[in-house]
């Protein structure tokens, strides 16, 4: 339904254009709408009075009558100041789909959302959600995209937020360890304050990357085209089909190389590549890292090093670590012998398998008796981990309900197929195999979860076995809400993420645990979305999800790793896993007070006066020096900006002066920092 702005004009002869004075044709503005604003159905643009619906009659409608969508859309319009969220709830009937219920679209400024509403042969109230409104001008539609909904009327109101941070941030498990307490109170301390960053790594055989090392049988050495020599694995000697001798191993203080028989030179498993990519454009590393158990398995299972790497980003880089679980079962699981090796590509974790679900957690059954040796496997690393004092993020069966339907219809992955009851039970054995027989209490549980129906809730394990929640966002050329249809999508989801909230009655965190596009910061700021982390999947070649820009501009990966909103790797506290990370994130305030030596900056000088970390020392400097004094509530300086804005007399902190002397730079009264002062 397109609108209409009136518009007056005149025409006058030239003589009398001489004698009278051309009027004001400028456009009405149209005023701000007031809240709450409701409108009948029968009052909208392209609505036809309805006051019974053929030969049905349903009292109880307000005012003349109602209107019924059976042909074109029907709409109106609102003006508001500025971008904001609102709510709209529709007073109306669906009396077709008694079962299933009946898909209703609504289209903000023509932009869909779809929902399905249940059989009501009463006029109930209908929750469309919060949309968000730009500033100006607004059309809110209901379209005939399945249609049949009666409207008696329309309510729209200013949304209101409750208190995220009441979610728990009390581990599940009552034996949780205390590296595993320490983490859940760290994240209940930033959730819905800031956003976490994360990264998942690629599985497998990781990212290979062709060296020119070469053995050298004449020399009996692995070496490369500068002559560097290598330390040979000697255990590893082989032959090739031609007879020729080599090693499969080769190594330096950097990593192992293997041997490419076709190649015939070495090459390495790079797994690091979305990090290292992620700290080229943003100058920093994201603080989560993502890891997959699917190799440790009883049909093909062998040892990636995932374990060791999780341990290591944990112990040695501080990192938060988070996990899911691709669990593969035997594409012919009949014929399937269990305890067989089998070749990789005859094993799948997608939907339409021969393997029954609800065996898997029957005693007695060949599923069971499969599964349970999964659960072995994938316990002894676990166990690692837990020796090691390494608490995770662990998110089995995710994607639960994939396209949709608490039957399994719309299940991408075989843990889905037999539908919602049996998912349920099937999470409630695996955490009972591991918490209770395998005593592991390192494991911080999350689900992911949809929001397609009001069916979508029926798939969530429960308070007593659920840690967090969340969504997985791949929302980049299907579903989006910003006009386009190609390029990066950097909505945020906000009604999936209430949707969620209203799921646990906000007693759980709500992140997303994986995303293709990173919503943006602004995105998230003005709908409230207040996620507890993204974790972008990993590039694979074809999709190339954080490096891809398809998928994320390298400018817009910046801005969210750089923002006050986004927590990294360098800004996860010290004491993450023995104190609750009772340290601010380094964007919290500055302190107005000159600091003790023990309070001082303790991140390296970058570049002396560079306090927003940009790469240069300008009068902005000076501007993010006296924000962070004066409203450190609202603008903070980072560990690298406030050591870097430490730039008179340094080691006395972060006072006036230090932007006085960027000031003093900026005027030529001073040739270079630092600023000693008498």
């Amino acid at each position: 339904m397109k609108s209409f702005i009136k518009k007056f004009a005149a025409v006058f002869s030239a003589a009398a254009m001489t004698a009278v004075s051309m009027p004001d044709i400028s456009p009405a503005i149209a005023a701000d709408t007031v809240f709450p604003y409701t409108i009948q159905g029968e009052d909208m643009d392209g609505a036809e009075l309805w006051t019974k619906i053929y030969a049905d009659e349903f009292p109880g409608y307000i005012g003349e009558g109602f209107t019924y969508i059976t042909g074109g859309p029907v709409s109106f319009n609102l003006t508001v100041p500025e971008d904001g969220m609102y709510q709209v709830n529709v007073r109306g009937l669906q009396i077709l789909d008694k079962d299933g219920g009946r898909m209703e679209t609504i289209a903000i400024n023509g932009v869909e959302y779809s929902k399905t509403v249940p059989y009501y042969n009463t006029w109930t109230d209908i929750d469309f959600g919060v949309v968000r409104l730009k500033a100006g001008e607004n059309e809110i539609a209901f379209l005939n995209k399945y249609g049949y909904l009666a409207i008696d009327e329309v309510t729209v109101t200013e949304a209101q937020f409750p208190d995220v941070t009441a979610a728990t941030g009390i581990p599940c498990d009552p034996k949780a360890t205390a590296e595993t307490k320490s983490l859940m109170k760290y994240l209940q301390s930033v959730y819905g304050k800031h956003i976490i960053s994360g990264q998942q790594e690629i599985y497998g055989g990781g990212h290979s990357v062709a060296t020119d090392i070469r053995y050298d049988a004449s020399q009996d050495k692995c070496i490369d085209g500068k002559g560097k020599e290598y330390v040979i694995d000697r255990d590893s000697e082989a032959v090739d089909k031609d007879g020729n001798k080599f090693y499969w191993h080769c190594s330096d203080d950097v990593r192992t190389y293997t041997y490419d028989e076709q190649n015939r030179n070495y090459k390495y498993d790079y797994y690091d590549q979305e990090f290292d990519y992620c700290a080229e454009v943003s100058g920093k590393y994201p603080a989560i890292r993502g890891f997959d158990f699917m190799n440790y398995n009883p049909l093909y299972g062998w040892d990636d090093g995932t374990t060791q790497r999780a341990v290591e980003w944990v112990k040695e880089r501080g990192g938060i670590a988070t996990a899911c679980w691709h669990i593969n079962v035997p594409t012919d699981f009949a014929s399937y012998e269990v305890g067989e090796a089998v070749d990789w590509s005859k094993c799948t974790y997608k939907n339409g398998t021969d393997f029954k679900v609800a065996n898997a957690y029957t005693k007695g059954t060949k599923e069971n008796e499969y599964f349970d040796l999964a659960i072995e496997d994938l316990a002894e690393q676990f166990l690692i981990l837990q020796e090691n004092n390494v608490p995770i993020l662990w998110r089995p069966f995710h994607e639960a309900e994939g396209n949709g339907g608490a039957d399994g219809s719309g299940a991408w992955f075989w843990w889905s197929q037999e539908g919602a009851e049996v998912y349920k039970n099937l999470w409630n054995y695996l955490y009972d195999k591991l918490t209770n027989e395998y005593g592991l209490h390192n494991l911080i549980w999350e689900q992911n979860l949809y929001a397609w129906s009001d069916e979508s809730a029926q798939w969530y394990a429960g308070d007593d076995k659920v840690d967090i929640v969340g969504f997985d966002k791949y929302d980049t050329v299907y579903n989006r809400h910003d006009g386009l249809t190609s390029g990066p999508n950097y909505d945020c989801n906000s009604n999936v993420y209430w949707s969620l909230h209203n799921y646990v009655n906000g007693e759980k965190m709500i992140g997303i645990m994986e995303n293709s596009t990173i919503p943006s910061v602004s995105n998230i700021t003005t709908e409230k979305a207040t996620w507890l982390y993204f974790c972008t999947w990993y590039d694979n070649g074809q999709d190339n999800f954080i490096s891809g820009d398809n998928y994320n501009d390298a400018a817009a990966v910046k801005e969210m790793y750089q923002s006050d909103l986004c927590i990294t790797l360098d800004e996860l506290p010290k004491d993450l896993y023995s104190s609750g990370g009772t340290n601010p994130k380094p964007t919290d305030p500055v302190p107005t007070d000159k600091p003790t030596d023990s309070t001082a900056p303790s991140a390296e000088v970058s570049l002396l006066g560079d306090a927003n970390c940009d790469g240069q020392v300008t009068i902005a400097d000076s501007t993010a020096i006296l924000q962070a004094l004066g409203n450190p509530d609202k603008y903070g300086l980072s560990a690298q900006g406030a050591a870097n804005a430490d730039c008179c007399d340094p080691g006395d902190g972060v006072l006036p002066s230090d932007a006085l002397a960027i000031q003093k730079i900026d005027a030529k009264l001073l040739a270079k920092l630092p600023d000693i002062t008498e």
